[in-house]
């Protein structure tokens, strides 16, 4: 395991995962719910902003890696699935929202696995949709964690309620989209069933 920036930053945000969890279990008398959802916020805010600055790191100090390649969607994976374990225990997301975005996220990680070991990653590397599930998935969920007026005008719940049922809708459509790439490799390189 290579100890370079870019996966010294990835553990770094695993290690926030479970910080971001445990703030809520504080007593309130320790941390009222507000400034709970704002240390979760802000936590959140840094390790998704982490998953950016790896991969750039990466790029530009030519640090890639296999571990780092391994290591980097694991970490957005479970970033992602326990804020909105939270969310749903909080009552912000519903159980069948976190079930979708979580189960596509671990259908597509076995796709990915699945298509690399038969040489044929490309075929289901990121595309312009998953991108932007992500980034919709992501700004909902901070604005979920903090649900609080913003600037005393913008309800950030109602705001990350409808990206999150945006991300939801996108998370179906690229698995799909993945899922309809990687099928001619299913019956083999013509494409045509046995």
């Amino acid at each position: 395991m290579p100890l370079n920036i870019p996966n010294l930053l990835t553990w770094f945000r695993i290690l926030l995962i479970p910080l971001v969890v445990a703030v809520f279990y504080l007593p309130e008398n320790w941390l009222p719910q507000q400034e709970k959802n704002l240390a979760a916020t802000v936590m959140f805010a840094v390790a998704a902003l982490t998953d950016w600055l790896d991969g750039y790191l990466a790029r530009i100090l030519n640090q890639t890696s296999a571990f780092g390649a391994f290591l980097d969607p694991v970490a957005d994976k479970l970033m992602v699935a326990a804020a909105l374990t939270v969310l749903v225990q909080l009552g912000r997301v519903d159980a069948l929202v976190a079930f979708v975005i979580i189960g596509r996220e671990i259908t597509i990680s076995a796709l990915r696995e699945w298509m690399a070991k038969i040489g044929k990653s490309k075929s289901v590397a990121v595309s312009l949709i998953g991108k932007i599930k992500t980034t919709s998935q992501m700004v909902a969920i901070l604005l979920l964690l903090y649900q609080a007026p913003i600037l005393g005008m913008v309800d950030s719940l109602k705001i990350g309620t409808l990206l999150i049922y945006i991300a939801a809708v996108l998370t179906v459509w690229s698995m799909f989209y993945y899922m309809r790439l990687a099928l001619p490799h299913a019956w083999g390189e013509g494409g045509a069933a046995p």
